[in-house]
């Protein structure tokens, strides 16, 4: 593995051959104790810690060689993520259902049903923070529906409610800590809610069984018994989530999961 960037820096380009096939890294050093290997839309990355051995490093990436292969090719294939560009009559899916929106005058930010039954959000049009305006709402959709949901699968599962917040994680749909509670990306809103679903069922199974063990896939199955070609699908799905404005995060199918 040969460095095209100074020893000294913390983030290095490294190119490597992998069963025959050329592959670019960058290497980011930081003070961590341990190796990740992570493909994006921006490509493959390594971080690791400080102190870490080259050597060390690309017996790392070769040793997951087939998965790293597998994403990038998964990237290279996937359907390009559709970037909304906010505009009066624009659509982009809530629920799995368009949502049509309205620029209008003043500063309120409300939801109304449109003349053809479809749902409105009605954002104000001379306002300088439009898509901040939109995110809001998003957002707050986004979390009352999760903590009903959440409320529903605890009520299965016969645990307390902990709290729920909403991420805008890069590596994970979602997360549950005994400590913090349920974390779930606010970006599932867009998607049906039979997939938002299977992730809170996966993250409510961890309040009974904080691993990924058998027992931990059995109490999924209770919840969620589709739970595996829910999976297939939240998979397939993400790629076509809409990315808003030119700031927005654009997250690839292979890199985020469920936790």
């Amino acid at each position: 593995m040969a460095a095209v960037a100074a020893p000294s820096s913390q983030h290095q380009a490294y190119h490597l051959v992998i069963d025959g096939t050329p592959v670019a890294l960058v290497l980011r050093r930081s003070a961590r104790r341990s190796m990740a290997l992570q493909v994006d839309h921006r490509g493959a990355r390594v971080a690791v810690p400080l102190q870490m051995p080259l050597g060390e490093v690309e017996r790392f990436v070769r040793g997951h060689g087939r998965w790293l292969l597998d994403r990038l090719r998964a990237h290279a294939g996937a359907p390009a993520q559709v970037r909304i560009e906010i505009a009066d009559g624009v659509q982009l899916p809530v629920l799995g259902k368009p949502l049509t929106l309205r620029l209008v005058a003043g500063r309120g930010v409300r939801w109304r049903v449109g003349e053809g039954g479809g749902e409105e959000l009605l954002l104000p049009a001379a306002c300088s923070s439009t898509q901040k305006a939109l995110l809001r709402a998003l957002q707050a959709r986004a979390l009352g529906w999760y903590r009903a949901r959440v409320e529903e699968y605890c009520l299965r599962l016969g645990h307390a409610v902990p709290a729920v917040r909403l991420s805008n994680a890069r590596t994970r749909w979602g997360s549950c800590s005994q400590r913090s509670g349920i974390r779930l990306h606010w970006r599932l809103i867009h998607l049906v809610p039979e997939l938002i679903d299977y992730v809170v069922a996966h993250e409510v199974a961890h309040l009974a069984e904080m691993n990924h063990s058998p027992r931990f896939w059995a109490v999924v199955e209770r919840l969620y018994p589709d739970w595996r070609e829910a999976r297939a699908a939240l998979r397939r799905a993400a790629a076509t989530l809409p990315v808003i404005g030119p700031e927005a995060p654009a997250v690839g199918v292979p890199l985020m999961q469920e936790d």
